[in-house]
């Protein structure tokens, strides 16, 4: 396929616009005025399976609620690892988006990490978040998205916040490609990308590096994983 050269500048630009709007004619918005995957309308409940070391260990779930021009997205999540059926670590997570016309305008969330608290309230605040967490406060921009995964918009951003601690976490972003993937028998047509930090400097446990798979029409969230102390997997079991 020959190329334009301005269309060869989108690809080099971002591989994943130039995918949908060759496949699907999508055209993305030249200014993230929504940081929303506006496709999550009919989504009710997302349900995964959590897995370290190929053993299931919890769920993590969430929970779309809507009021006219407003979404709430509930998450929580909830693993513990076990030897010998002691348990060795317990992790909790409960935090809840709020968008209003696509926009992230309030979130808060509270972690028992093993008995170790953290939390993150972050509001917008013009063109800014204002972030409240256990490992940073301050002002970011409004571009920034949760890595919660479930949206798929953060493909496009700059950096991502913790959920967790209110982190920022400078990414880049690699389209790699289209696989099929199958989960519980069931059959995906996704897109994988690999996030990873771009700060060199960062110590190796708190170095992004996690590959995401989207499905390629819905673009809703399907897998994830990632290398931390084990080998650990998110896999979608339902959508609601």
């Amino acid at each position: 396929m020959k190329l334009s050269r301005s269309r060869w500048e989108n690809f080099i630009r971002c591989p994943f616009c130039f995918y949908i709007k060759e496949k699907h004619n999508i055209d993305p918005p030249s200014t993230p005025r929504f940081n929303i995957n506006m496709r999550v309308d009919s989504l009710l409940k997302e349900e995964f399976d959590i897995y370290r070391n190929n053993k299931h260990i919890g769920k993590h779930i969430f929970s779309f609620k809507r009021e006219n021009d407003q979404l709430a997205v509930e998450s929580e999540i909830n693993f513990q690892i076990k030897k010998l059926g002691i348990v060795l670590y317990k992790y909790n997570v409960k935090g809840t988006e709020y968008f209003k016309e696509g926009k992230l305008i309030k979130f808060e969330s509270k972690t028992d990490q093993n008995g170790k608290e953290k939390y993150v309230n972050i509001n917008l605040e013009g063109d800014e978040l204002v972030i409240d967490g256990s490992s940073f406060k301050g002002k970011v921009p409004s571009e920034y998205l949760l890595g919660t995964w479930w949206n798929h918009s953060i493909v496009k951003a700059e950096a991502q916040i913790s959920a967790v601690s209110g982190r920022i976490i400078k990414q880049k972003v690699t389209f790699l490609g289209k696989e099929k993937i199958i989960i519980n028998g069931k059959e995906y047509d996704c897109l994988h990308f690999n996030f990873s930090s771009t700060d060199k400097k960062l110590k190796k446990d708190k170095k992004l590096n996690t590959d995401v798979w989207y499905d390629e029409k819905t673009l809703n969230w399907i897998k994830a994983s990632f290398n931390k102390k084990g080998y650990w997997e998110y896999k979608l079991l339902s959508l609601e």
